[in-house]
């Protein structure tokens, strides 16, 4: 007899529960490596000040704090995902893997992103695409879990069954942001004047796309 959608083995549950944990301890070490290159910033000799100091350091205090808030989005939109599912499956956990290994590599190319200052950036192209397109990257394989589990109804809590609009929402919100993080991306190699200001959009942009019933 098959399974119903409202029932699932111990093994199945706990076994889905330690994915998710486990997921939300990689994202915890991953967001805590970005606060690492301003660790490394030592105290120049000599008379200066704290404003000194923050204005001299100000690429990597913005990357910092713009990584932060990206990776807190991307964690929120794929715990929404993970709130839907009641188990998971061998494309579910690999896509999950993939997520978590751009979540880890991401401080690399923070903290290469951060350090450059404005006289360095035309001779070092790339590090911008880098950094935007593995947020991209991530975003777009978040898109890619949420896409698989809606097309599963087997792996779905039987409360999501039948919302068809929470489908579209989530739809709409992973391939909003996977083609805004590669414009962004583009725009830091040919328009980075203009990047500051385009890179605030992802905040309303989150909450044009949040979708009221989810935690």
């Amino acid at each position: 007899m098959s399974e119903s959608l409202d029932e699932m083995t111990p093994i199945e549950r706990r076994s889905f529960d330690r994915l998710v944990n486990f997921t939300d301890a990689v994202v915890a070490i991953a967001i805590t490596l970005q606060l690492l290159p301003l660790v490394d910033i030592k105290l120049p000799k000599g008379d200066v000040s704290m404003l000194n100091l923050l204005a001299d350091n100000s690429s990597q205090i913005i990357a910092f704090i713009l990584s932060f808030v990206v990776v807190a989005i991307l964690w929120v939109k794929h715990n929404q995902v993970f709130n839907i599912l009641k188990k998971s499956d061998a494309v579910i956990f690999w896509l999950n893997i993939a997520w978590m290994i751009g979540i880890v590599f991401l401080p690399w190319p923070s903290a290469m992103y951060g350090s450059l200052s404005d006289d360095q950036y035309v001779s070092h192209l790339g590090f911008g695409l880098l950094y935007w397109w593995t947020l991209a990257a991530i975003s777009g394989i978040g898109w890619l879990i949420a896409r698989y589990a809606w097309s599963k109804p087997e792996l779905l809590e039987p409360s999501a069954l039948h919302d068809l609009h929470h489908r579209r929402r989530a739809t709409n919100r992973g391939a909003s942001f996977f083609f805004y993080l590669l414009i962004l991306g583009l725009v830091s190699e040919f328009l980075p004047d203009f990047l500051p200001y385009l890179s605030m959009g992802m905040i309303p942009l989150s909450l044009l796309m949040k979708d009221k019933k989810s935690n």
